[in-house]
């Protein structure tokens, strides 16, 4: 039987070989290309937005001090990020943010494993991850408050409740997918406790872990959103302060700009999650090169 080092080797070889892609030998002209039949659709998206949301102004449906349009806030915005309070206010959300997902991330990961491994445990809070989904995260807001007060705390108590199921849920999906054949293998290999899940099930279950946290980096954004609106801390810069300040202020340029600001956010953060989630595709053959 081999010893530990040398199944190591064993299956990272097998995985440079089957499973590497083979590098791309074209130039950076065709790389640019790539990057814009990527690009262009996106922008071609941003521009009929625009457009429809100038023409809805044009239209007289509601008046332009309380429905501005893009030739209003665009300036607002582009004179926002020009500031420190404004970095401020990005800093300290995306800090919670990151915190929240963070911990939502060790949560999920920790009841996945437990809730895949264990058939009594998956029977008895399965459902219970499902529903806790479906639930809106600003229900969780009142009880974090009572528990917490207002502070981080009540804000990374709902975060994680709103995030964590989703991730458990895409791992445990992961683990039920992994081919039957792969197991067989890592078990001839003597693949045994904490190797078995670093080298062969956690590697196997990346895509659709990866789906997992994209939905529950989603659940996360918006629990946080939710909770700067509700939860103002000593009147701590952020981006739902922000908008909160705009609201009582009746200002509606500013208020569409950091809208906008919390859009480009979550897109940005798709896009990562889509180039995370298209790396793994191709590096398990489920996708083109």
């Amino acid at each position: 039987m081999p010893d530990s080092d040398t199944r190591d080797r064993q299956v990272q070889g097998l995985d440079a070989l089957e499973l590497q892609p083979e590098r791309d030998p074209r130039g950076a002209g065709e790389v640019a290309r790539r990057i814009w039949s990527s690009a262009w659709p996106k922008l071609a998206a941003v521009a009929v937005v625009l457009v429809a949301w100038q023409a809805v102004v044009w239209s007289g449906w509601r008046s332009e001090w309380v429905f501005p349009g893009p030739d209003r806030v665009l300036p607002v915005l582009f004179e926002e990020v020009t500031t420190a309070e404004f970095w401020e206010a990005v800093g300290v959300t995306m800090r919670r943010a990151l915190t929240g997902f963070a911990l939502a991330l060790v949560v999920g990961v920790i009841v996945g494993l437990a809730v895949a491994q264990v058939r009594p445990l998956r029977v008895a809070i399965g459902s219970l991850i499902t529903g806790l989904q479906t639930m809106p995260s600003i229900v969780w807001f009142p009880f974090a408050m009572l528990l917490y007060g207002i502070s981080e705390s009540a804000i990374m108590f709902v975060i994680i409740l709103g995030a964590a199921p989703s991730i458990a849920g895409g791992l445990v999906s992961g683990i039920d997918y992994v081919s039957p054949s792969l197991l067989r293998a890592g078990q001839v290999m003597g693949l045994r406790g904490i190797q078995r899940y670093r080298l062969l099930i956690v590697p196997a279950a990346l895509p659709m872990f990866v789906g997992g946290l994209k939905q529950g980096w989603a659940f996360a954004w918006r629990s946080l959103m939710a909770g700067e609106l509700l939860v103002i801390i000593n009147q701590q810069n952020s981006i739902g302060w922000a908008l909160s300040q705009a609201r009582q202020l009746n200002d509606a340029e500013r208020l569409l700009s950091y809208v906008v600001i919390v859009l480009i956010v979550g897109i940005l953060i798709d896009v990562f999650f889509t180039w995370a989630d298209r790396s793994l595709r191709r590096r398990w053959g489920l996708a083109a090169a």
